[in-house]
């Protein structure tokens, strides 16, 4: 099991990303799909989820109305557009995927991870 995140770069504070997680190895359709952050010196924290059954989704309060998190089982892909980033946004984002719907917020649940992509919102 593999999966890519990329997407991430420089952006000015306002601006706008697309983050994408590619899996292979599974079928992404059968699976939860959660991205978390990691800011410098700082927790990885829950940023938004996807439940594989009915398509859920839930957001961390900090990105509520600006992130949204979508799939395209036929690309075997979940992607996370961001807008109206801001510079505490900054953080290398990792997308992970899990077998179940439960505790989708919690990092400990995730067996399969991606290597990480870093966004970086200048002020």
């Amino acid at each position: 099991v593999q999966l890519q995140a990329s997407g991430g770069g420089l952006v000015q504070a306002g601006g706008s990303v697309r983050l994408s997680c590619i899996a292979s190895g599974l079928s992404i359709s059968t699976y939860s799909t959660t991205w978390f952050r990691q800011a410098p010196g700082k927790a990885r924290e829950f940023v938004a989820s996807i439940a594989w059954d009915d398509g859920t989704s839930d957001y961390a309060e900090a990105v509520v109305g600006r992130f949204a998190i979508s799939r395209d089982d036929f690309k075997n892909t979940v992607s996370l557009q961001m807008d109206s980033l801001k510079p505490e946004d900054t953080a290398v984002y990792y997308c992970a995927v899990v077998a179940g719907a439960t505790r989708l917020r919690s990092s400990s649940s995730y067996a399969y991870w991606g290597q990480g992509t870093l966004v970086t919102v200048s002020s």
